[in-house]
């Protein structure tokens, strides 16, 4: 029997976690977004904080200060920890994708599995994303503004690091859905049926 996989790219403050998660509950899916960092942080034994913090980013160009214990350690030598990260993730879901049902959100998983998943792309307006922040952290407008901004400039820059490929090319992907023309019901029915159907 085939694997089903879906992945889910998102706009920062678009809901596409809350929905992914909500979707893999509803079909009975295995869910990864921030459990690939726990399980690439065990896999190396390397300390969650550590990949978390280089979690869906470029590598910096000065890679690590020269004190840095990392950059001490032979087996991470001269190696930015966001390409160590990558590529341990990259593994994990190549495996994971082999094992069963999932979703997956985020770290490039439509390009790593390309033609092997059911590809979306969640996004929203700007304002409504900044509102959805504000309600979510508590931050002022300007803050929570300059927070979805540099998220997105985050999550974009690493997505065409990694894959060459423009993160807002919506060709790459099955179905773009704008979140905030929709309930969350709607959402999950849409992708319900586009599931079964893959």
């Amino acid at each position: 029997m085939s694997k089903h996989i879906i992945t889910i790219n998102r706009m920062y403050g678009s809901g596409g976690r809350v929905i992914g998660k909500a979707l893999a509950d509803k079909l009975g899916y295995s869910f990864y977004d921030k459990e690939l960092i726990e399980m690439a942080s065990k896999e190396k034994q390397v300390p969650f904080d550590q990949f978390a913090s280089v979690d869906e980013k470029k590598p910096n160009q000065w890679r690590f200060s020269v004190d840095h214990e990392i950059q001490i350690s032979p087996e991470y030598y001269a190696i930015p920890m966001n390409d160590v990260l990558f590529e341990i993730q990259r593994n994990i879901i190549l495996s994971l994708a082999e094992k069963g049902n999932c979703v997956i959100v985020g770290r490039c998983a439509n390009h790593i599995l390309r033609d092997k998943s059911l590809t979306v792309f969640i996004h929203a307006p700007f304002d409504l994303r900044v509102r959805n922040i504000r309600a979510r952290t508590g931050r002022e407008e300007k803050s929570a503004r300059k927070m979805v901004k540099n998220m997105d400039k985050q999550r974009r820059a690493y997505y065409e690091f990694f894959t060459d490929e423009k993160w807002t090319d919506l060709s790459q992907y099955d179905i773009c859905l704008d979140s905030s023309r929709f309930t969350e019901d709607q959402i999950l029915e849409i992708l319900t049926e586009a599931a079964r159907d893959f």
